[in-house]
């Protein structure tokens, strides 16, 4: 029986499988670290108050990528070259989601527009990272050697999501409220098809490494062809909506340490 439990725990219990999975989530990771100092350091100057808390996510994303590189150091793997065509960081920008590098790696302050457009990105690839997070908490919360680190991810991509809510319904209240459910709407059209390719691709590379049966393999792709096409019409919904969290200025602190990770 296939089943999202079975799967992982296959790629957990290969080196090679279990190293492709890190490498893929650290690049990933680190990535969005860098993009978010970048953003919290070109906050306009109206919006100041809000680059200590966006400093926090790139500590936050920082701190997940140096997690999975140690998850990898403890079996005494070595990261691989993550394959582009399974980088999801990378395809989303360059499918235009989120603010371009060519911008981030500029001098020039950002505008109000791209704090929104941000946050906007943020807020539906931050649901993607807690829907991910949940599952795996789920099925490998007690797991002697990776229990630990889904159990700190999770709680750090719910304060991530927290945030982007809280946010945004901010600026909606201040008036921009069309431009959010805009972008917010594009935005996850957008990445649903991107995480389709992304989840075909690495299914592909998993299925290769583990040598799954040609039948198992076509059975795991139509699962996410159905999955993307529930999205599609649907799902994606889920990514748009707008509630006040339950935890209020979830990224006011300091970002929490993983010592034992370091």
């Amino acid at each position: 029986m296939l089943s999202a439990k079975s799967l992982f725990q296959e790629i957990v219990d290969n080196d090679e499988s279990f190293r492709l999975f890190c490498s893929i989530a650290a690049g990933g990771e680190t990535q969005g670290g860098w993009e978010n100092a970048r953003i919290a350091a070109l906050v306009p100057r109206s919006e100041r108050a809000l680059a200590p808390k966006i400093t926090r996510h790139g500590a936050d994303e920082d701190k997940h990528g140096r997690i999975f590189n140690a998850l990898m150091r403890k079996r005494g793997l070595q990261p691989v070259e993550v394959p582009p065509e399974t980088d999801y960081t990378m395809l989303l920008e360059r499918n235009g989601i989120g603010l371009a590098h060519e911008k981030l790696k500029a001098d020039q302050a950002l505008t109000v527009r791209d704090i929104i457009v941000y946050l906007s990105h943020s807020r539906v690839t931050e649901q993607r990272a807690a829907d991910q997070m949940v599952m795996l908490r789920k099925h490998f919360e007690g797991h002697p050697e990776i229990g630990k680190a889904v159990r700190m991810i999770s709680d750090d991509e719910d304060n991530h999501l927290a945030y982007t809510h809280e946010e945004l319904l901010r600026y909606a209240a201040a008036g921009h409220g069309r431009l959010i459910q805009q972008t917010l709407r594009e935005c996850a059209l957008a990445e649903i098809a991107i995480y389709r390719d992304v989840s075909l691709a690495v299914m592909d590379r998993m299925g290769r490494i583990l040598g799954w049966p040609k039948a198992k393999a076509a059975v795991l792709a139509a699962g996410i062809r159905a999955m993307y096409a529930y999205e599609r019409t649907l799902g994606w919904r889920r990514m748009v909506t707008l509630e006040m969290p339950e935890r209020r200025d979830a990224l006011g602190g300091p970002a929490t340490a993983a010592p034992e990770f370091a």
